[in-house]
């Protein structure tokens, strides 16, 4: 949890290892993955925004059909650049929930889709400047409050059940002092320790900034879920040059009942993260390339609540995935390329050990099976304990929730009953500093084991034994591995640059931010599936 404002979280593995730096003091279900995210309605008004076709629809604003809308309705939106600036006409009178955007839902059951992805447009830049601008005069950073910008959102569903977004672009909606800096954003109410959103779907969305001129100012979040619990489905998704991360689950009170496939992250600190986000979680088929760390999922105590991070199935039931009580599920997807010193990063995001194709720090019950690790210069996968330091939120404990507080430190968690299992590593560590491998795990306190097998490492395990001493899950409680293990601990320290370096050590310092270009992206192949007949769509097909 960032406790700035500015963003939610402080979402990224060994973001408070920094914390090791004063010793080390060591004591003794779900569903199938799915291409199709919308679902079919025979019922319900069309809302027609813009001109498509040179069919002119009935209303020239976003937000002025969402306003107009009702349950059940479909706002379809034609290709343009839309400046929505609902959050600058309408601010809220309380900013801590985060419930402001430059398109505000608030009304259930709502399917709003964009005629096609890359040019139906929602831009955080001033209104007559060219679409996604990176001219500084051209930025808006919303209303400012005590002397600071709150910052911008995108498109915020705000606790609002069953909302669908798709086939739209979001750009250059960047943080300030507030909850701010998100693209599109299923919000169920940041910062309330509850749940009030239930079911949620995007497809075919992108988010991107073209606009950097420091991490204060840059965008945080591009396709974004908080408070909000599932069933839920994310598919065809696209972000980067995001200073924390391109995807975010959280704050789902450990039963999230997501599906997320076909995601592209690059370019971002992380590619994806997730504080504490637990039970049903299925990530599948999914590339995260050229981000500085590609993959976080963390447990925090003092970041969306309940600690901790727990893949285990709800109601300890059984996944039809792993077939074990593991429901949180990383599988058949790739992880390349993950050494980008260049990308934008903030708070706990800038901690995020450079090069590394995934983290999981703190995390329990999580299974990662059936990926490929490529060219990730320190490690393919690194498991490492979560410290941290900060107050717990919202009345929580670290003896009640699994964690261990040692003096300096703060409320540790160790990686636990996790699996890696069937995975393929290529050319990783190439860093070459003692430690870097395929993957890695460090551990302080005697926790339930995690289990590694069947995996294809050419460049190790560190500790090298891990595939023998730890093949099986079975459940039993084993001693840390921190007095074994140092040299990684030291590595990794050095890694997130919060820590000295030993003699010798190699690797990439933060430099100059470069932001990235959208590649060519698939639009949604019939934009008037399921959608009731209407001037822009007939027989189920656009005009």
């Amino acid at each position: 949890m960032q406790v700035t404002g500015r963003g939610r979280r402080t979402l990224v593995a060994l973001g408070g290892f920094a914390l090791l730096a004063g010793g080390l003091a060591i004591g003794a279900a779900q569903t199938s993955a799915s291409a199709t995210t919308h679902r079919p309605a025979a019922a319900g008004h069309v809302l027609l925004v813009g001109t498509f076709k040179g069919v002119k629809g009935g209303y020239a604003s976003i937000q002025s059909a969402v306003n107009a809308a009702k349950p059940g309705d479909w706002v379809l939106v034609a290709p343009g650049d839309y400046h929505e600036a609902a959050d600058l006409a309408n601010p809220p009178g309380d900013y801590s929930h985060g419930q402001f955007g430059g398109v505000l839902v608030t009304t259930p059951s709502l399917h709003l889709r964009g005629m096609d992805r890359s040019k139906v447009i929602v831009d955080g830049t001033k209104p007559g400047s060219p679409a996604c601008t990176n001219i500084p005069a051209d930025q808006q950073f919303g209303h400012v409050l005590g002397g600071q910008a709150v910052g911008r959102n995108g498109i915020v569903v705000y606790k609002a059940n069953h909302v669908s977004v798709e086939n739209l672009t979001t750009c250059n909606f960047l943080s300030g002092s507030k909850d701010s800096g998100n693209g599109v954003w299923w919000n169920g109410g940041a910062e309330s320790d509850k749940v009030g959103l239930a079911g949620y779907n995007g497809a075919y969305l992108t988010a991107t900034s073209t606009f950097f001129n420091g991490e204060s100012t840059s965008a945080t979040y591009g396709i974004f879920s908080s408070n909000a619990a599932g069933p839920a489905t994310w598919n065809q998704l696209y972000s980067s040059n995001q200073n924390d991360s391109g995807m975010y689950v959280g704050a789902c009170q450990q039963l999230c009942g997501i599906t997320i496939t076909n995601a592209w992250m690059e370019f971002n600190a992380l590619g994806y993260s997730g504080t504490n986000s637990g039970g049903a979680i299925v990530i599948a088929h999914s590339k995260f390339d050229n981000n500085q760390d590609g993959f976080d999922t963390n447990t925090q105590i003092g970041g969306d609540p309940p600690a901790p991070q727990n893949g285990a199935c709800p109601n300890n039931g059984i996944s039809k995935i792993t077939h074990t009580h593991s429901c949180w599920v990383l599988m058949d997807s790739v992880f390349t390329n993950n050494d980008n010193a260049n990308a934008p990063a903030s708070g706990g995001a800038a901690a995020g050990p450079t090069g590394t194709g995934m983290t999981l720090s703190g995390g329990r019950n999580d299974t990662v099976m059936h990926n490929t690790f490529s060219n990730n210069g320190a490690w393919g996968i690194l498991y490492v304990p979560y410290p941290d330091s900060g107050s717990p939120s919202f009345g929580q404990t670290c003896a009640s929730t699994g964690g261990h507080q040692y003096s300096g430190l703060g409320c540790v968690y160790d990686p636990q009953g996790d699996a890696l299992i069937g995975n393929t590593f290529k050319h990783n560590g190439y860093y070459k500093n003692p430690s870097n491998s395929d993957f890695g795990e460090l551990t302080l306190a005697n926790h339930v084991v995690d289990c590694f097998s069947k995996n294809v490492a050419p460049d190790k395990s560190f500790p090298t034994n891990l595939q023998s001493a730890e093949k099986a899950c079975t459940g039993a409680i084993v001693q840390g591995n921190a007095v074994f293990a140092q040299t990684l601990y030291h590595q990794a320290l050095c890694d997130t640059g919060f820590g000295s370096c030993p003699p010798g050590s190699v690797y990439p310092k933060h430099g100059a931010v470069i932001l990235h270009a959208l590649p060519k992206l698939p639009t949604m192949p019939n934009p008037c599936a399921g959608v009731p007949s209407n001037p822009w769509c007939k027989a189920g097909r656009p005009i």
